[in-house]
């Protein structure tokens, strides 16, 4: 709903980036199983990882930079979005950090992949490298032969055959097919969300700006968030400005999502930017990194930037992450061996083999315990804040015992007061100690994550148990919109729905229609 104040829904019901620091997920899972060591036959371990609504990537960089840190293990990710867009964006995102590097240097992988992941408009070598991936995976994601060839990372087998063609069609929307910047109007579209995000305070958007800022985010711990930074943001849509400011002005294809909207009684499908417009990408990269200098303040100011430490923590992501993308025959040593401090073999990075990517069908996370190959599968859950109304008894059936939950709460939602975000602790605790979890000690009693396990002997509560708690308080996913508001601002209105364009196919849950070569991943 709209007020004279503005909507109060800055997040969006699309989530293109994280609202929490980057996660090593093996960190967070059980460690590995004793048995396994003792084995006659030694083999290698494997962690299972299902996450629900990770939408950028973040934690499995995170995870891959840091493998090293760790006993080998065999990493299997399981990621499930509730739209096709962010699963295009993770495969776009991981053959970027993936390239090898004869052919993308590791400064330009870092920034092209800054631009893509956070700014609404790009530089044009950007954009021409976004349509060239584009091109490329339009012809990979319908041969799965070639796909695992060149993509061995990668499993789209139990995705349903409508949600792979909807899937080329993104692609197909990012290689350009449809008419220049005016397919996808960014400027126009990102002016328009402010307005309708702000109402009568638009003509003080600035001093909106800093309180959200001052008073928001910098209390929650996002202290080192610059306010040039963050006002530049919330004007334009660019987060990372890498060049000067003129050189950003192709529209980020990559940010745009199909949404049903209603138009004159009638539902309509259109084409815009339905995400993040009140607090941005600096806090997944840029609040939190290893090298303490990056964190110092003088005369009690951040001595760098949100923007500066993002790019910092990136680019050794990328340096740690680029072995796994190269082929075997250009690696040189795969099996190259160090020495820890207790003159013990230390391993190298990981060959691609040893971790995968699947991608789950849209809408599966209550029929996933269905699946016997699902059931007390995973050793770790995550949750992000917008999917926090999946966690279920049924998806808890789905963490191994012992097996641990980690879910994200809505720190940095910079719309909900103190009490709101209590409350939305509280829910959470609720939900989880329904689906058969509870809850481990927090450090500190403003928390970025929740985390959960489940005892070996747990068993989940009963729905009747799940319906009596308090709803949770109004965070993402805002209503069906009058479409004169949501494309206020001169965006011309799209045509009566009839049948989705193409690349705004949208997969329904209804559509049942799975793919029956591979069911149940790596079994």
């Amino acid at each position: 709903m709209t007020t004279p104040a503005g909507s109060g829904a800055g997040f969006g019901n699309v989530s293109w980036w994280g609202l929490s620091p980057a996660l090593d997920l093996q960190a967070e899972s059980p460690p590995v199983d004793s048995d396994l060591r003792g084995d006659a036959e030694p083999r290698t371990p494997e962690l299972d990882v299902l996450l629900l609504g990770s939408v950028d990537g973040r934690h499995l960089l995170r995870t891959l930079a840091r493998a090293a840190l760790w006993p080998r293990r065999r990493l299997h990710f399981y990621v499930l979005e509730n739209n096709l867009e962010a699963v295009a964006r993770h495969i776009l995102i991981f053959s970027l950090a993936l390239e090898e590097p004869e052919k993308m240097g590791l400064q330009e992988r870092s920034e092209t992949f800054l631009e893509v992941w956070g700014n609404a408009l790009l530089r044009p070598q950007v954009a021409a490298f976004v349509r060239a991936q584009a091109k490329r995976l339009v012809h990979l994601v319908p041969e799965p032969d070639r796909l695992a060839e060149q993509l061995p990372w990668l499993s789209l087998g139990a995705l349903k055959f409508r949600e792979r063609d909807a899937l080329e069609a993104v692609f197909r929307f990012w290689a350009g097919g449809e008419k220049g910047s005016e397919a996808f109007p960014m400027s126009r579209l990102w002016d328009s969300r402010l307005r309708h995000y702000l109402g009568s305070r638009y003509d003080a958007r600035r001093g909106v700006s800093d309180w959200d800022l001052h008073m928001k985010l910098h209390d929650r711990g996002a202290r080192v968030i610059h306010t040039r930074e963050f006002r530049r943001w919330r004007d334009t849509g660019v987060a990372f400005e890498l060049r000067d400011s003129s050189a950003y002005h192709v529209p980020n294809r990559t940010l745009a999502s199909g949404r049903l909207l209603s138009h004159h009684g009638e539902r309509v499908a259109a084409r815009g930017y339905w995400g993040d417009i009140a607090t941005g990408p600096f806090v997944a990269f840029g609040i939190e990194a290893d090298d303490d200098s990056l964190l110092r303040t003088s005369n009690g100011q951040p001595v760098k930037t949100a923007g500066e430490i993002t790019q910092h923590n990136v680019t050794e992501l990328f340096r740690e992450v680029a072995a796994w993308g190269r082929p075997r025959t250009a690696q040189g040593n795969p099996e190259q061996v160090h020495q820890d401090q207790d003159g013990r073999p230390e391993r190298a990075a990981l060959a691609p083999e040893f971790f995968t990517v699947h991608f789950l069908p849209l809408g599966s996370a209550q029929t996933l315990h269905h699946k016997s190959c699902y059931k007390e599968r995973f050793q770790l859950l995550y949750v992000a804040c917008g999917m926090v109304h999946l966690l279920s008894p049924d998806l808890g059936a789905t963490v191994a015992p012992g097996g641990r939950l980690v879910v994200e709460l809505a720190r940095y939602l910079v719309d909900l007061r103190q009490e709101q975000l209590q409350g939305f602790a509280s829910r959470v605790e609720e939900l989880a100690r329904a689906a058969g979890f509870t809850l481990l000690p927090q450090a500190r009693p403003l928390e970025t994550f929740a985390r959960f396990h489940k005892a070996p002997d747990s068993t989940c509560g009963t729905g009747s148990a799940v319906d009596s708690m308090t709803p949770l308080p109004d965070v993402p996913t805002p209503p069906l919109e009058d479409l004169s508001q949501a494309l206020e601002g001169g965006t011309p209105p799209p045509e009566p729905f009839k049948r989705p364009p193409e690349s705004l196919a949208l997969p329904t849950e209804s559509d049942s229609t799975t793919r029956e070569s591979d069911p149940c991943p790596h079994l």
